[in-house]
Protein backbone atom coordinates (compact mmCIF):
# COMPACT_ATOMS: atom_id res chain seq x y z
CA UNK A 1 0.00 0.00 0.00
CA UNK A 2 1.53 3.29 -1.05
CA UNK A 3 1.55 6.74 0.90
CA UNK A 4 -1.31 8.34 -1.14
CA UNK A 5 -3.04 4.80 -1.12
CA UNK A 6 -2.96 4.91 2.89
CA UNK A 7 -4.17 8.71 2.63
CA UNK A 8 -6.86 7.93 0.85
CA UNK A 9 -7.98 5.10 3.26
CA UNK A 10 -7.82 7.02 5.87
CA UNK A 11 -10.62 9.87 3.73
CA UNK A 12 -13.06 7.02 3.10
CA UNK A 13 -15.74 6.08 6.04
CA UNK A 14 -16.57 2.76 4.67
CA UNK A 15 -13.96 0.73 5.55
CA UNK A 16 -14.93 -2.98 5.44
CA UNK A 17 -11.33 -4.23 4.90
CA UNK A 18 -9.27 -1.05 6.95
CA UNK A 19 -9.11 -1.30 10.62
CA UNK A 20 -7.25 0.89 12.56
CA UNK A 21 -5.78 0.92 15.91
CA UNK A 22 -3.75 3.95 18.06
CA UNK A 23 -0.90 2.26 19.19
CA UNK A 24 0.87 4.66 21.49
CA UNK A 25 3.03 2.33 23.27
CA UNK A 26 2.59 -1.35 22.88
CA UNK A 27 0.68 -3.50 20.53
CA UNK A 28 -2.92 -3.10 21.36
CA UNK A 29 -4.99 -5.80 22.56
CA UNK A 30 -7.46 -5.57 20.08
CA UNK A 31 -5.29 -5.66 17.18
CA UNK A 32 -5.31 -10.13 17.63
CA UNK A 33 -8.92 -10.01 16.91
CA UNK A 34 -8.75 -7.64 14.28
CA UNK A 35 -6.22 -10.36 12.86
CA UNK A 36 -8.13 -13.89 13.01
CA UNK A 37 -10.63 -11.92 11.54
CA UNK A 38 -9.12 -10.57 8.62
CA UNK A 39 -7.34 -14.12 8.33
CA UNK A 40 -10.82 -15.63 8.38
CA UNK A 41 -12.68 -13.32 5.78
CA UNK A 42 -11.13 -11.78 3.13
CA UNK A 43 -8.14 -10.03 4.07
CA UNK A 44 -7.23 -6.58 5.04
CA UNK A 45 -4.97 -3.46 6.53
CA UNK A 46 -4.49 -3.47 9.76
CA UNK A 47 -2.62 0.17 10.83
CA UNK A 48 -0.89 1.29 13.84
CA UNK A 49 -0.68 5.00 14.72
CA UNK A 50 -4.06 6.50 13.53
CA UNK A 51 -7.33 7.12 16.08
CA UNK A 52 -10.96 7.55 15.49
CA UNK A 53 -12.96 9.85 16.78
CA UNK A 54 -17.07 9.33 16.07
CA UNK A 55 -16.26 9.41 11.91
CA UNK A 56 -13.27 10.97 11.85
CA UNK A 57 -9.83 9.74 11.85
CA UNK A 58 -6.73 11.21 13.26
CA UNK A 59 -2.83 10.01 12.98
CA UNK A 60 -1.32 10.07 16.44
CA UNK A 61 2.31 9.46 17.68
CA UNK A 62 3.56 5.81 18.41
CA UNK A 63 6.49 6.60 21.15
CA UNK A 64 8.25 3.40 19.79
CA UNK A 65 7.66 2.46 16.00
CA UNK A 66 10.23 0.11 15.68
CA UNK A 67 9.63 -1.86 18.77
CA UNK A 68 5.87 -2.06 18.36
CA UNK A 69 6.51 -3.52 14.61
CA UNK A 70 8.90 -5.89 15.67
CA UNK A 71 6.45 -7.52 18.60
CA UNK A 72 3.73 -7.67 16.27
CA UNK A 73 5.05 -9.18 13.38
CA UNK A 74 7.58 -11.53 16.05
CA UNK A 75 4.16 -12.56 17.60
CA UNK A 76 2.05 -13.17 14.40
CA UNK A 77 4.77 -15.06 12.67
CA UNK A 78 5.78 -17.37 15.14
CA UNK A 79 2.90 -19.52 15.60
CA UNK A 80 2.85 -19.41 19.71
CA UNK A 81 -0.20 -17.04 20.35
CA UNK A 82 -1.97 -18.15 16.54
CA UNK A 83 -2.79 -21.49 15.70
CA UNK A 84 -1.26 -20.76 12.27
CA UNK A 85 1.77 -19.01 10.92
CA UNK A 86 0.55 -15.38 9.39
CA UNK A 87 2.69 -13.53 7.09
CA UNK A 88 1.74 -10.08 6.54
CA UNK A 89 2.79 -7.59 3.71
CA UNK A 90 4.00 -4.19 5.97
CA UNK A 91 4.06 -0.45 5.09
CA UNK A 92 6.01 2.43 7.11
CA UNK A 93 4.62 6.08 5.69
CA UNK A 94 5.19 9.55 7.90
CA UNK A 95 2.13 11.28 7.65
CA UNK A 96 2.49 15.17 9.56
CA UNK A 97 5.47 13.92 10.91
CA UNK A 98 4.13 11.12 12.28
CA UNK A 99 4.64 7.21 11.72
CA UNK A 100 2.00 4.82 10.70
CA UNK A 101 2.48 1.10 9.89
CA UNK A 102 0.19 -1.12 7.85
CA UNK A 103 0.45 -4.62 7.94
CA UNK A 104 -2.01 -6.26 5.49
CA UNK A 105 -3.10 -9.54 6.68
CA UNK A 106 -4.34 -12.22 3.92
CA UNK A 107 -7.12 -14.41 4.04
CA UNK A 108 -5.60 -17.59 5.37
CA UNK A 109 -5.89 -21.48 3.61
CA UNK A 110 -5.82 -22.97 7.02
CA UNK A 111 -9.04 -21.77 8.98
CA UNK A 112 -10.48 -21.20 11.27
CA UNK A 113 -7.26 -18.41 12.66
CA UNK A 114 -7.76 -18.07 16.32
CA UNK A 115 -5.28 -16.85 19.18
CA UNK A 116 -4.65 -18.37 22.48
CA UNK A 117 -7.61 -20.86 22.22
CA UNK A 118 -10.39 -21.66 19.55
CA UNK A 119 -12.90 -19.76 21.55
CA UNK A 120 -10.95 -16.49 19.94
CA UNK A 121 -12.16 -16.76 16.54
CA UNK A 122 -12.90 -13.65 15.02
CA UNK A 123 -14.75 -12.89 11.66
CA UNK A 124 -15.27 -9.69 9.64
CA UNK A 125 -19.00 -8.43 9.66
CA UNK A 126 -19.15 -5.19 7.57
CA UNK A 127 -16.51 -2.68 9.60
CA UNK A 128 -16.44 -4.61 12.97
CA UNK A 129 -14.72 -8.09 14.21
CA UNK A 130 -17.20 -10.17 15.76
CA UNK A 131 -16.62 -13.67 17.37
CA UNK A 132 -17.82 -16.43 15.43
CA UNK A 133 -20.35 -19.15 16.58
CA UNK A 134 -20.11 -23.07 16.50
CA UNK A 135 -21.51 -23.07 13.13
CA UNK A 136 -19.18 -20.12 11.65
CA UNK A 137 -16.28 -21.94 13.05
CA UNK A 138 -17.66 -25.56 11.48
CA UNK A 139 -17.82 -23.64 7.98
CA UNK A 140 -14.19 -22.35 8.16
CA UNK A 141 -13.10 -25.91 8.97
CA UNK A 142 -14.99 -27.24 5.75
CA UNK A 143 -13.31 -24.15 3.81
CA UNK A 144 -10.17 -25.88 4.80
CA UNK A 145 -11.49 -28.78 2.09
CA UNK A 146 -12.64 -26.39 -0.23
CA UNK A 147 -12.92 -28.63 -3.68
CA UNK A 148 -12.73 -32.08 -2.09
CA UNK A 149 -15.16 -32.56 0.80
CA UNK A 150 -18.40 -33.54 -1.83
CA UNK A 151 -15.82 -35.74 -3.47
CA UNK A 152 -15.22 -37.87 -0.69
CA UNK A 153 -17.09 -41.17 0.26
CA UNK A 154 -20.29 -41.66 1.70
CA UNK A 155 -19.91 -44.52 3.64
CA UNK A 156 -21.86 -47.95 3.44
CA UNK A 157 -23.45 -46.94 0.21
CA UNK A 158 -24.14 -48.25 -2.67
CA UNK A 159 -25.65 -48.32 -6.44
CA UNK A 160 -28.73 -49.18 -4.99
CA UNK A 161 -29.05 -46.02 -3.34
CA UNK A 162 -29.31 -44.25 -6.39
CA UNK A 163 -32.54 -43.41 -7.92
CA UNK A 164 -32.86 -45.17 -11.36
CA UNK A 165 -35.26 -42.58 -12.69
CA UNK A 166 -32.74 -39.78 -12.42
CA UNK A 167 -30.02 -41.60 -14.17
CA UNK A 168 -32.09 -42.80 -16.75
CA UNK A 169 -33.04 -39.24 -17.59
CA UNK A 170 -29.63 -37.58 -17.03
CA UNK A 171 -28.07 -40.17 -19.90
CA UNK A 172 -30.90 -39.33 -21.97
CA UNK A 173 -30.13 -35.65 -21.68
CA UNK A 174 -27.00 -35.78 -22.37
CA UNK A 175 -27.21 -38.08 -25.29
CA UNK A 176 -29.39 -35.27 -26.76
CA UNK A 177 -27.58 -32.06 -25.72
CA UNK A 178 -24.01 -33.47 -25.93
CA UNK A 179 -24.03 -36.18 -28.26
CA UNK A 180 -21.06 -36.41 -29.04
CA UNK A 181 -18.99 -36.98 -25.31
CA UNK A 182 -18.06 -40.27 -25.10
CA UNK A 183 -19.66 -40.80 -21.62
CA UNK A 184 -22.77 -41.69 -24.03
CA UNK A 185 -20.73 -44.83 -25.20
CA UNK A 186 -20.49 -46.52 -21.58
CA UNK A 187 -22.26 -48.96 -20.13
CA UNK A 188 -23.91 -48.30 -17.27
CA UNK A 189 -20.84 -49.26 -14.94
CA UNK A 190 -17.83 -47.70 -16.69
CA UNK A 191 -20.17 -44.28 -16.81
CA UNK A 192 -21.03 -43.96 -12.80
CA UNK A 193 -16.87 -44.86 -11.94
CA UNK A 194 -15.86 -42.20 -14.78
CA UNK A 195 -18.33 -39.36 -13.65
CA UNK A 196 -16.75 -40.37 -10.05
CA UNK A 197 -20.61 -40.97 -9.19
CA UNK A 198 -19.25 -44.08 -7.77
CA UNK A 199 -15.55 -44.56 -6.25
CA UNK A 200 -13.28 -47.08 -8.63
CA UNK A 201 -12.26 -48.93 -6.05
CA UNK A 202 -15.36 -49.24 -3.01
CA UNK A 203 -17.99 -48.96 -5.45
CA UNK A 204 -19.68 -46.65 -2.87
CA UNK A 205 -21.08 -42.87 -3.96
CA UNK A 206 -19.29 -40.37 -3.39
CA UNK A 207 -21.32 -37.38 -1.71
CA UNK A 208 -21.42 -35.31 -5.01
CA UNK A 209 -23.03 -38.60 -6.69
CA UNK A 210 -25.58 -39.33 -3.98
CA UNK A 211 -27.00 -35.64 -3.52
CA UNK A 212 -27.17 -35.64 -7.52
CA UNK A 213 -28.84 -38.63 -7.79
CA UNK A 214 -29.40 -40.41 -4.87
CA UNK A 215 -33.09 -41.20 -3.25
CA UNK A 216 -33.80 -38.94 -0.64
CA UNK A 217 -33.94 -41.00 2.14
CA UNK A 218 -30.35 -42.45 1.25
CA UNK A 219 -29.43 -38.79 0.91
CA UNK A 220 -31.07 -37.55 4.40
CA UNK A 221 -28.93 -40.49 6.17
CA UNK A 222 -25.61 -38.23 5.66
CA UNK A 223 -27.75 -34.81 5.03
CA UNK A 224 -31.06 -35.27 7.37
CA UNK A 225 -32.45 -31.64 6.45
CA UNK A 226 -31.32 -31.97 2.61
CA UNK A 227 -34.07 -28.99 0.71
CA UNK A 228 -33.35 -26.67 -2.06
CA UNK A 229 -36.19 -23.66 -0.95
CA UNK A 230 -37.65 -21.49 -3.32
CA UNK A 231 -39.91 -19.40 -2.82
CA UNK A 232 -42.56 -16.68 -5.00
CA UNK A 233 -43.38 -13.63 -2.85
CA UNK A 234 -46.56 -11.44 -3.79
CA UNK A 235 -44.34 -8.15 -3.38
CA UNK A 236 -41.04 -6.34 -3.63
CA UNK A 237 -39.82 -7.43 -0.29
CA UNK A 238 -40.32 -9.94 2.76
CA UNK A 239 -41.82 -6.52 4.74
CA UNK A 240 -44.46 -5.62 1.30
CA UNK A 241 -45.70 -8.87 0.58
CA UNK A 242 -49.38 -9.03 1.19
CA UNK A 243 -48.51 -12.90 2.25
CA UNK A 244 -45.40 -14.91 3.28
CA UNK A 245 -45.62 -16.53 -0.31
CA UNK A 246 -47.56 -17.03 -3.16
CA UNK A 247 -45.74 -20.43 -3.59
CA UNK A 248 -43.01 -22.48 -2.10
CA UNK A 249 -41.85 -25.87 -3.65
CA UNK A 250 -42.08 -28.59 -1.50
CA UNK A 251 -39.88 -31.44 -1.01
CA UNK A 252 -41.98 -33.91 -2.02
CA UNK A 253 -41.74 -32.30 -5.37
CA UNK A 254 -37.83 -34.21 -5.89
CA UNK A 255 -35.64 -36.62 -4.77
CA UNK A 256 -32.49 -35.33 -5.34
CA UNK A 257 -30.10 -32.05 -7.09
CA UNK A 258 -30.83 -33.46 -10.59
CA UNK A 259 -34.74 -32.86 -9.90
CA UNK A 260 -34.81 -30.18 -7.76
CA UNK A 261 -32.51 -28.33 -11.64
CA UNK A 262 -36.01 -28.54 -13.36
CA UNK A 263 -38.54 -27.79 -10.61
CA UNK A 264 -37.15 -24.32 -9.96
CA UNK A 265 -36.06 -23.93 -13.25
CA UNK A 266 -39.82 -24.83 -14.15
CA UNK A 267 -40.80 -21.55 -12.03
CA UNK A 268 -37.87 -19.34 -13.33
CA UNK A 269 -38.41 -19.24 -16.27
CA UNK A 270 -41.34 -18.03 -16.15
CA UNK A 271 -40.22 -14.76 -15.13
CA UNK A 272 -38.20 -13.53 -18.29
CA UNK A 273 -39.55 -13.42 -21.90
CA UNK A 274 -38.42 -16.42 -24.24
CA UNK A 275 -38.56 -17.10 -27.88
CA UNK A 276 -38.89 -20.73 -29.57
CA UNK A 277 -37.88 -22.62 -32.83
CA UNK A 278 -36.74 -26.10 -33.79
CA UNK A 279 -33.44 -26.71 -34.29
CA UNK A 280 -32.22 -28.69 -36.98
CA UNK A 281 -32.56 -31.83 -35.06
CA UNK A 282 -36.30 -31.31 -34.05
CA UNK A 283 -35.37 -30.32 -30.60
CA UNK A 284 -37.13 -27.65 -29.24
CA UNK A 285 -34.87 -24.42 -28.40
CA UNK A 286 -35.49 -21.17 -26.03
CA UNK A 287 -33.42 -18.52 -27.14
CA UNK A 288 -33.08 -15.58 -24.45
CA UNK A 289 -29.99 -14.18 -23.14
CA UNK A 290 -32.56 -13.99 -19.92
CA UNK A 291 -33.05 -17.12 -19.55
CA UNK A 292 -29.09 -18.19 -20.26
CA UNK A 293 -29.15 -15.56 -17.46
CA UNK A 294 -31.16 -17.45 -15.19
CA UNK A 295 -30.20 -21.06 -15.97
CA UNK A 296 -26.45 -20.07 -14.98
CA UNK A 297 -27.38 -18.57 -11.45
CA UNK A 298 -29.49 -21.50 -10.60
CA UNK A 299 -26.53 -24.42 -11.71
CA UNK A 300 -23.87 -21.96 -9.87
CA UNK A 301 -26.24 -21.69 -6.42
CA UNK A 302 -26.11 -25.78 -7.02
CA UNK A 303 -23.07 -26.74 -7.88
CA UNK A 304 -21.36 -23.90 -5.41
CA UNK A 305 -23.31 -24.59 -2.29
CA UNK A 306 -22.02 -26.19 0.68
CA UNK A 307 -24.42 -29.04 1.60
CA UNK A 308 -23.44 -29.55 5.15
CA UNK A 309 -23.88 -26.08 6.25
CA UNK A 310 -27.10 -26.15 8.42
CA UNK A 311 -27.99 -23.32 5.60
CA UNK A 312 -29.90 -24.23 2.53
CA UNK A 313 -29.78 -23.03 -0.91
CA UNK A 314 -32.89 -20.41 -1.27
CA UNK A 315 -34.40 -18.63 -4.17
CA UNK A 316 -36.53 -15.60 -3.52
CA UNK A 317 -38.60 -14.54 -6.42
CA UNK A 318 -40.27 -11.21 -6.05
CA UNK A 319 -42.38 -9.21 -8.00
CA UNK A 320 -39.02 -6.80 -9.40
CA UNK A 321 -35.97 -9.03 -8.69
CA UNK A 322 -34.55 -12.34 -7.96
CA UNK A 323 -32.21 -13.57 -5.17
CA UNK A 324 -30.39 -16.22 -4.81
CA UNK A 325 -29.02 -17.64 -1.59
CA UNK A 326 -25.67 -19.83 -1.57
CA UNK A 327 -24.29 -21.44 2.03
CA UNK A 328 -20.81 -21.21 1.48
CA UNK A 329 -18.46 -18.30 1.04
CA UNK A 330 -16.24 -17.83 -2.02
CA UNK A 331 -12.58 -19.08 -2.17
CA UNK A 332 -11.06 -15.25 -2.92
CA UNK A 333 -12.42 -12.37 -3.13
CA UNK A 334 -15.31 -11.75 -5.74
CA UNK A 335 -13.14 -9.14 -7.97
CA UNK A 336 -10.22 -11.82 -8.14
CA UNK A 337 -12.50 -14.47 -9.71
CA UNK A 338 -13.88 -12.07 -12.37
CA UNK A 339 -10.95 -10.39 -12.68
CA UNK A 340 -8.48 -13.52 -13.53
CA UNK A 341 -11.29 -16.17 -14.87
CA UNK A 342 -10.68 -18.10 -12.06
CA UNK A 343 -12.40 -21.81 -12.30
CA UNK A 344 -12.40 -22.98 -7.96
CA UNK A 345 -15.52 -25.23 -7.61
CA UNK A 346 -16.77 -25.89 -3.98
CA UNK A 347 -18.04 -29.09 -5.53
CA UNK A 348 -16.46 -29.85 -8.60
CA UNK A 349 -17.74 -33.48 -9.05
CA UNK A 350 -21.05 -31.54 -9.09
CA UNK A 351 -19.69 -29.04 -11.64
CA UNK A 352 -18.89 -31.43 -14.16
CA UNK A 353 -22.64 -33.41 -13.84
CA UNK A 354 -24.02 -30.20 -14.90
CA UNK A 355 -21.28 -29.13 -17.47
CA UNK A 356 -21.45 -32.17 -19.28
CA UNK A 357 -25.12 -31.78 -19.83
CA UNK A 358 -24.56 -28.50 -21.16
CA UNK A 359 -26.04 -26.93 -18.23
CA UNK A 360 -23.76 -24.81 -16.96
CA UNK A 361 -21.80 -22.67 -19.36
CA UNK A 362 -18.27 -22.84 -18.64
CA UNK A 363 -16.26 -24.40 -15.89
CA UNK A 364 -15.94 -21.73 -13.42
CA UNK A 365 -18.42 -19.42 -11.72
CA UNK A 366 -20.26 -18.19 -14.37
CA UNK A 367 -20.24 -14.85 -12.61
CA UNK A 368 -19.14 -13.42 -16.39
CA UNK A 369 -21.91 -14.96 -18.45
CA UNK A 370 -24.64 -14.09 -15.55
CA UNK A 371 -24.15 -10.35 -15.72
CA UNK A 372 -23.44 -10.30 -19.44
CA UNK A 373 -26.63 -11.93 -19.99
CA UNK A 374 -28.59 -10.31 -17.80
CA UNK A 375 -27.06 -6.61 -19.04
CA UNK A 376 -28.51 -7.74 -22.97
CA UNK A 377 -31.44 -9.23 -21.87
CA UNK A 378 -32.73 -6.02 -19.66
CA UNK A 379 -30.11 -3.21 -19.52
CA UNK A 380 -30.12 -4.50 -15.58
CA UNK A 381 -26.37 -5.18 -13.16
CA UNK A 382 -26.54 -8.10 -11.29
CA UNK A 383 -25.82 -7.29 -7.61
CA UNK A 384 -23.76 -9.26 -4.54
CA UNK A 385 -23.69 -9.65 -1.11
CA UNK A 386 -20.64 -11.16 0.14
CA UNK A 387 -20.29 -12.46 3.32
CA UNK A 388 -17.57 -14.77 4.51
CA UNK A 389 -20.07 -17.90 4.78
CA UNK A 390 -22.65 -17.08 2.21
CA UNK A 391 -23.19 -15.34 -1.28
CA UNK A 392 -26.39 -13.84 -2.82
CA UNK A 393 -26.88 -12.97 -6.37
CA UNK A 394 -29.53 -10.28 -7.04
CA UNK A 395 -31.05 -10.17 -10.56
CA UNK A 396 -33.97 -7.66 -11.06
CA UNK A 397 -36.48 -8.47 -13.69
CA UNK A 398 -37.63 -4.97 -14.71
CA UNK A 399 -35.76 -3.18 -17.78
CA UNK A 400 -34.11 0.08 -17.25
CA UNK A 401 -35.07 2.67 -19.25
CA UNK A 402 -32.76 4.05 -22.09
CA UNK A 403 -32.70 4.52 -25.69
CA UNK A 404 -32.81 0.94 -26.64
CA UNK A 405 -36.05 0.67 -24.94
CA UNK A 406 -39.05 1.88 -27.23
CA UNK A 407 -41.75 2.28 -24.99
CA UNK A 408 -44.91 2.78 -25.69
CA UNK A 409 -47.24 5.51 -24.11
CA UNK A 410 -50.26 6.96 -25.96
CA UNK A 411 -53.17 7.07 -24.44
CA UNK A 412 -51.98 6.88 -20.85
CA UNK A 413 -54.29 7.37 -18.66
CA UNK A 414 -52.87 10.68 -17.26
CA UNK A 415 -55.75 11.33 -14.27
CA UNK A 416 -54.26 7.65 -12.15
CA UNK A 417 -50.90 7.84 -10.69
CA UNK A 418 -49.88 4.75 -9.86
CA UNK A 419 -47.74 4.83 -6.81
CA UNK A 420 -45.38 1.85 -6.95
CA UNK A 421 -42.20 1.87 -5.09
CA UNK A 422 -38.78 -0.33 -6.58
CA UNK A 423 -39.71 0.35 -10.52
CA UNK A 424 -38.34 2.32 -12.81
CA UNK A 425 -39.23 5.09 -14.77
CA UNK A 426 -39.62 2.80 -17.48
CA UNK A 427 -41.60 -0.12 -16.17
CA UNK A 428 -44.05 2.62 -14.52
CA UNK A 429 -44.73 4.16 -17.78
CA UNK A 430 -45.75 0.65 -19.00
CA UNK A 431 -47.48 -0.24 -15.82
CA UNK A 432 -49.65 2.83 -16.76
CA UNK A 433 -50.10 1.56 -20.37
CA UNK A 434 -51.66 -1.76 -18.85
CA UNK A 435 -53.54 -0.20 -16.41
CA UNK A 436 -55.14 2.05 -19.15
CA UNK A 437 -55.78 -0.73 -21.10
CA UNK A 438 -57.81 -2.27 -18.73
CA UNK A 439 -59.30 0.62 -17.58
CA UNK A 440 -60.85 0.83 -21.34
CA UNK A 441 -61.66 -2.41 -22.40
CA UNK A 442 -62.01 -4.44 -18.58
CA UNK A 443 -62.55 -8.28 -18.46
CA UNK A 444 -59.55 -9.30 -20.87
CA UNK A 445 -57.43 -12.00 -20.42
CA UNK A 446 -54.16 -12.07 -19.75
CA UNK A 447 -53.47 -13.56 -23.25
CA UNK A 448 -56.02 -10.77 -24.39
CA UNK A 449 -53.79 -8.23 -23.03
CA UNK A 450 -50.05 -8.99 -23.96
CA UNK A 451 -51.81 -8.60 -27.49
CA UNK A 452 -53.20 -5.02 -26.85
CA UNK A 453 -50.11 -3.83 -25.41
CA UNK A 454 -47.47 -5.30 -27.42
CA UNK A 455 -45.64 -7.55 -24.68
CA UNK A 456 -44.74 -10.91 -24.43
CA UNK A 457 -47.20 -12.79 -22.03
CA UNK A 458 -44.36 -13.40 -19.64
CA UNK A 459 -43.89 -10.03 -19.03
CA UNK A 460 -47.68 -9.00 -19.17
CA UNK A 461 -48.55 -11.35 -16.43
CA UNK A 462 -45.41 -10.02 -14.41
CA UNK A 463 -47.27 -6.88 -14.66
CA UNK A 464 -50.60 -7.79 -13.87
CA UNK A 465 -49.08 -9.40 -11.09
CA UNK A 466 -47.49 -5.69 -9.75
CA UNK A 467 -50.66 -3.87 -10.39
CA UNK A 468 -52.95 -7.04 -8.42
CA UNK A 469 -50.52 -7.10 -5.48
CA UNK A 470 -50.69 -2.82 -5.28
CA UNK A 471 -54.46 -3.04 -5.05
CA UNK A 472 -54.84 -1.39 -8.37
CA UNK A 473 -57.23 -4.23 -10.64
CA UNK A 474 -58.26 -7.62 -9.28
CA UNK A 475 -59.14 -10.52 -11.75
CA UNK A 476 -62.75 -11.80 -11.16
CA UNK A 477 -64.91 -14.58 -12.41
CA UNK A 478 -63.45 -18.49 -13.23
CA UNK A 479 -60.25 -19.39 -14.41
CA UNK A 480 -61.12 -19.51 -17.82
CA UNK A 481 -63.77 -17.28 -18.37
CA UNK A 482 -62.60 -14.37 -16.10
CA UNK A 483 -60.89 -11.33 -16.87
CA UNK A 484 -59.32 -8.37 -15.28
CA UNK A 485 -60.93 -5.12 -13.83
CA UNK A 486 -59.77 -1.95 -12.12
CA UNK A 487 -60.30 -2.29 -8.58
CA UNK A 488 -63.15 0.17 -7.31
Amino acid sequence: MTKQELIHKLSDLEWEDFEVKEAKGEVPKSAWETVSAFSNSAGGWLVFGVKQVAKNFEVVEILNPEKIEQDFLAIIRSAQKFNVVINPTCAKHVIDGKVVLAFYIPVSKNKPVYFNAQANTYIRRGSADQKATKEEIDSLYRDQTFGTKTSEIAIDTSFSDLRDKSIREYRDYMSRFNSGVSYNRMELDDFLVKMRILDKETKQCTFSGLLFFGNRDSIENFFPDFRVDLFEIPGISNQDASSRYSFRLSEDDYENLWEVYFECFKRLRKEVDVDFKLTAEGFGEELSPGLKAIREALVNMLMHADYFSPAHPRIRIFSNHIEYYNPGGLPKPLAELKGKDLSIPRNPILAKLFRMVKLAENAGYGLDNIEHNWKEYNNTSVDYVIDFDSTIVKMRTYKELNEGVNLKNEGVNEGVNLKIEGVNEGVLLELHYLYDTIANQEGKKAVELNTLINKSLATTERYLKILKEQGYIEFRGASKTGGYFIKK
